[in-house]
């Protein structure tokens, strides 16, 4: 595994936004207060996913007054997956060491992400938040949605078996000389699940860092998150292929 040079880690976060007009200057702002405060070379990467809400003016009018901020644009709806792949591709140009991965809507809090740098700085290959280790919990989210969350979790983390409490948590960070090696392919959530799959066999140190996951706020438009057995499979399948200790073939980089 390559090393950051020195004691304090560079990082880029990865924010994938589509119809976000209504809260993307609190996202960059949040972000952008969090990083201010962080000794290393830090950069907030935006992808604006096709959005029609105007959700790229906001981004450009930040962009103006955030130097820590670049946005990269699809002409049109991609998905989940395609947005990160593309955010991660402008972290390798930019020589950063990790990757740090949020949602636009702050259901986890950019006062976080400060537990994610101290993990960085001991040399974590792979930086999972949980929430159902010590520290973790879960707050005004639908009971339902908490149910599936909680199950889908417990099956993960058996299957896994890497140490990690919240295998399905989309609130993460890797190393970017890691994320350049992995073929993903997933465009929608399911990506959380494949990249942790690829990790197993290209990472060697993984940890995590409690958070405390809210619900989206009622001015932001309902998550696209499809709440389905199709999905849940797509989830499952990659736990059950690391559990057997499968390759993942044509995913990593030789």
């Amino acid at each position: 595994m390559s090393t950051h040079s020195s004691g304090n880690p560079s990082m880029a976060i990865v924010v994938p936004m589509f119809n976000e007009r209504a809260g993307a200057a609190a996202c960059v702002e949040s972000i952008c207060e969090a990083l201010r405060h962080l000794p290393g070379r830090t950069k907030l990467i935006v992808v604006d996913d096709g959005s029609v809400d105007g959700t790229a003016d906001v981004l450009a009018r930040l962009a103006a007054t955030h130097s820590a901020l670049e946005c990269v644009t699809h002409v049109r709806n991609r998905g989940y997956g395609a947005a990160l792949r593309s955010g991660v591709d402008v972290a390798i140009r930019n020589g950063c060491d990790y990757v740090l991965f949020m949602d636009s809507d702050l259901t986890n809090s950019p006062a976080d992400i400060p537990r994610f740098y101290r993990e960085m700085v001991r040399g974590a290959d792979v930086i999972k938040a949980t929430r159902y280790h010590r520290g973790g919990a879960i707050q005004g989210v639908p009971l339902r949605r908490e149910i599936v969350s909680r199950v889908g979790a417990w099956i993960a983390r058996r299957l896994f078996r890497i140490g990690v409490s919240d295998c399905t948590n989309g609130f993460r960070a890797v190393r970017t000389d890691i994320l350049s090696r992995l073929r993903l392919r997933e465009t929608k959530f399911p990506i959380i699940v494949e990249e942790l799959y690829c990790c197993v066999f290209a990472a060697e140190r993984f940890a995590e860092v409690p958070v405390v996951l809210t619900n989206r706020n009622a001015g932001l438009r309902s998550t696209s998150f499809a709440y389905r057995p199709s999905v849940y499979w797509r989830y499952l399948r990659y736990a059950l292929l690391a559990c057997l200790r499968v390759p993942p073939k044509g995913r990593l980089a030789s």
